[in-house]
């Protein structure tokens, strides 16, 4: 059974950068990993889940039109591992960050993470 564990999260002030991390586990083989569509989501108090970046197992990544050009998603696969570099970062980027997983495509997600809050003041 796959598992997500969020880590990286903090308060920080507005321009400021956080790293986010997503460790992986439960892959019966490392190729499996490189076969899931991954993402990281967030979700700010009284508002909606919103998708924040997705990377497919192609590489190829999509982000939210309010994070482009500010946060980069990647993963090592020797790892494992899911990142999300955050830079610029703007009291709307407050919120609970997960990350996600799902095998072969990236339409839903069926594992998800506790999440790691992210809190940028003005």
């Amino acid at each position: 059974q796959v598992q997500l564990v969020e880590s990286g999260g903090g308060s920080v002030q507005a321009g400021g950068s956080l790293r986010l991390s997503c460790a992986a586990s439960g892959f019966t083989s490392r190729v499996y990993y490189t076969s899931y569509c991954m993402g990281w989501f967030r979700q700010a108090p009284g508002k909606e889940r919103e998708r924040v970046a997705i990377i497919d197992n192609s590489g190829m990544s999509i982000y939210a039109d309010s994070v482009k050009g500010r946060f980069t998603i990647s993963k090592d696969d020797a790892k494992n591992t899911l990142y999300l570099q955050m830079n610029s970062l703007k009291p709307e980027d407050t919120g609970m960050y997960s990350c996600a997983s799902n095998l072969f495509h990236c339409r839903t997600f069926a594992t998800w993470g506790q999440g790691t809050q992210v809190t940028v003041s003005s």
